[in-house]
């Protein structure tokens, strides 16, 4: 987990101060438009991250675009911002959605990264993404978004199941029920750290459900251990409530927001020269 955490270190410290590495030949791209935040990761051919953006968004729920212009003027301002400090114009990018997610929401994702200025190369479920970066060859990978919970099972380096489901309750929602505050404070409240101690007891029973839902994925399958990421994930006490439901172990990585774009990005297919 060592060499993954520097990896997703190194692809944070881009992201928070806008710095890109220097470069030589052709850039990846991986679009991860989430519930809360829309990151874009660059990486070059070698998979070692360039650069890295994000900003918050509202323009998808559970896997499904909800508002499609907003989603494409973030993406293509975020890309224009990349291309800027790059020096390059960034063609090519990936996708991620939910496992199970409609055809028609799969080709909505698409139709913003086009509408974007992308050359679309791949679409990857969201799990799947994140086993790249963290190269589990045996496990599970469980995507704790904020809405859904994903879940990729792995053996022998293939993923052999993928599923989604509703969590049944979002955090940032149950957070703006509880303090009765608009839902972007909510968000703003559940993501400051010197907040988790009185925020977690509130969210506790969706991240319970989250357990509850990744226990029923697991049924069948010999796992030796999960791995989760995904904003939901930051929470210290999250791997805990994780623990005590599935009787595995459970692996969080350093920044679990980031491992999911740049596994999109691992994932973006050039095109042969």
């Amino acid at each position: 987990m060592e060499l993954k955490n520097r990896t997703l270190s190194n692809f944070a410290e881009l992201v928070e101060t806008g710095e890109c590495k220097k470069f030589r030949g052709r850039l990846k791209t991986g679009i991860d438009l989430g519930t809360a935040n829309t990151v874009l990761a660059v990486v070059d051919t070698n998979n070692r991250p360039i650069a890295g953006i994000s900003a918050p968004s509202h323009a998808i729920q559970d896997g499904v675009i909800v508002n499609y212009y907003e989603s494409v003027q973030l993406v293509t301002k975020l890309k224009n911002e990349l291309e800027e400090r790059l020096g390059t114009e960034l063609t090519y990018g990936a996708a991620a959605i939910p496992p199970g997610v409609s055809e028609g929401s799969v080709k909505s994702i698409g139709y913003v990264l086009e509408g974007a200025g992308f050359e679309v190369t791949n679409i990857v479920d969201e799990p799947t993404a994140a086993a790249a970066v963290l190269k589990i060859t045996d496990g599970a990978v469980v995507d704790v978004g904020g809405g859904t919970t994903g879940i990729s099972i792995l053996k022998d380096g293939k993923v052999i199941y993928t599923d989604d489901e509703a969590t049944g309750g979002h955090m940032t929602m149950t957070v703006a029920g509880h303090y009765k505050i608009p839902y972007e404070e909510a968000e703003v409240l559940k993501t400051t750290p010197e907040k988790e101690d009185e925020i977690f007891p509130v969210i506790k029973a969706t991240v319970e459900k989250m357990a509850v839902i990744t226990e029923k994925f697991l049924k069948g399958y010999q796992v030796p251990a999960v791995y989760v990421v995904g904003g939901s994930s930051m929470f210290k006490e999250f791997t805990t409530v994780f623990e005590k439901r599935l009787k595995l172990p459970v692996y969080r990585p350093v920044h679990p927001l980031l491992v999911t774009p740049l596994g999109i990005a691992y994932h973006c297919e050039l095109p042969k020269i």
